[in-house]
């Protein structure tokens, strides 16, 4: 199972350094392409955020041809129209997958500082938007990574890891979370 990540106006090379390593551990072949995609076009200046689902797009229809799954991870603030904003976005049973940072760092919320708990966030949502990737909807269990996350406390509540029942739908389509 491969993984490509694709950073879009992302800076953080020491979050993304951690993130792959995580990452290296669910993934056979995890890749970074550092290729400069332009997606000012997504940006809706009346919400002063980039609009998810139009980044996804815009890479797909790119000449970028990866293989396996690929997640784009950006600094950026996301959203669709539907919601104020958005930590992430998959394609359900699909290859592409986007997260955004821009949230999950506590200063967004506090003026503390907490990189441990901006890698954990992050790699909790990454872990759900692959999970939509490979089929899986919200789940109902409020520990499991696949719980829908609306705020940020709900993505500090629920856990990094797949419920039993998530687990058993992850293993019966072949894969090893």
């Amino acid at each position: 199972m491969e993984l490509t990540v694709l950073p879009l106006k992302f800076v953080n090379d020491k979050l993304l350094n951690d993130l792959l390593f995580r990452l290296k551990f669910v993934f056979n072949n995890v890749n970074v392409l550092n290729e400069l995609v332009d997606i000012e076009h997504t940006y809706s200046i009346q919400r002063r955020q980039f609009y998810s689902t139009k980044i996804i797009e815009t890479v797909k229809n790119s000449e970028l041809v990866p293989v396996g799954f690929v997640l784009i991870i950006t600094d950026m603030d996301l959203f669709v129209p539907v919601l104020t904003h958005i930590y992430g976005e998959a394609e359900l049973e699909g290859r592409f997958s986007i997260v955004s940072v821009c949230r999950l760092h506590e200063e967004f919320y506090t003026s503390e500082s907490n990189y441990t708990l901006l890698l954990e966030r992050s790699y909790k949502e990454i872990i759900h938007e692959l999970g939509h990737n490979i089929g899986l909807k919200h789940c109902k269990d409020w520990r499991c990574v696949m719980h829908s996350s609306s705020g940020i406390e709900e993505v500090d509540i629920k856990g990094s890891i797949f419920c039993d029942e998530c687990h058993i739908l992850v293993k019966n389509k072949g894969f090893v979370f």
